[in-house]
């Protein structure tokens, strides 16, 4: 009896983005193993036959929900780079 893996939101979004990657550079004319090369292995570092997996991941119906949400970027971008944040830089001195 075979368990079939669950796949997290992670793999959704690096999926997403090695396919946002696949579909920019495919348009050029570019090889795949090219795209694999230059783009997809320096950021990620997964093999050809990984990059080639996730490209056929792609098409799964349960992972295309989330990969579409994921493909967005994240739900609230502003928490992770507040631009009107003042951090005080005394508060660990007087809160230990």
């Amino acid at each position: 009896m075979g368990m079939k893996k669950r796949k997290g939101k992670s793999y959704a979004k690096r999926v997403a983005d090695i396919n946002q990657i696949y579909d920019t550079y495919a348009k050029t004319g570019l090889p795949n193993r090219e795209i694999w090369k230059r783009y997809v292995y320096p950021k990620y570092g997964i093999s050809e036959r990984t990059f080639y997996n996730l490209l056929k991941a792609s098409a799964n119906p349960h992972l295309e929900e989330r990969v579409e949400l994921s493909a967005q970027g994240f739900l609230f971008p502003e928490l992770l780079y507040p631009e009107d944040e003042v951090r005080d830089p005394g508060y660990f001195k007087k809160n230990p």
